[in-house]
């Protein structure tokens, strides 16, 4: 049997579903672990997880799971869907704006705050304790958005590709 070309993009497809998919279930974990009651974080409950081994492990493997499935489905997922359909990929905007038109994503200029917060979070770890308890208490609250965006390409993935 051979490969076609579309066959490697419905793979790879199947793929990024399923590591999306992980993604969403180690981050909803993580969140509900380091967030149990969704209390907001001050900068003095900050220092005191950073201090504690079993927090700062918690704190750090929220941040990245929450960027690495920031970057997964803005940066992989969507742009393949888009090939898949015959979009043309273009920069991330055009792509979420195409996101946007097939309403997988509600707004472009949320997925960006939620990029610039990643960013936040990634960058200003180390330096300043108020601005990352600001951006962790923002972040926690676009969990749910997040997932919701990334579940609306999966399941539109899924659908297109069980047809």
């Amino acid at each position: 049997m051979t490969v076609t070309p579309i066959d490697d993009m419905q793979e790879k497809l199947r793929f990024l579903c399923r590591i999306t998919r992980k993604e969403i279930d180690l981050l909803l974990v993580t969140t509900d672990r380091l967030f149990p009651h969704a209390q907001r974080v001050s900068a003095d409950t900050l220092v005191q997880w950073i201090a504690d081994p079993t927090l700062s492990e918690r704190l750090d493997a929220f941040v990245t799971r929450f960027s690495r499935l920031q970057d997964t489905v803005g940066d992989k997922l969507l742009p393949t869907l888009l090939s898949y359909l015959g979009e043309e990929r273009g920069p991330a905007m055009d792509n979420l704006d195409k996101a946007e038109r097939f309403g997988w994503l509600d707004s472009t200029d949320e997925w960006l705050a939620i990029r610039k917060l990643r960013n936040q979070m990634v960058h200003e770890y180390i330096e300043d304790r108020v601005l990352l308890s600001d951006a962790l208490n923002v972040g926690v609250e676009y969990v749910p958005s997040m997932v919701r965006i990334a579940m609306n390409i999966v399941n539109e993935i899924e659908r297109r590709l069980s047809s």
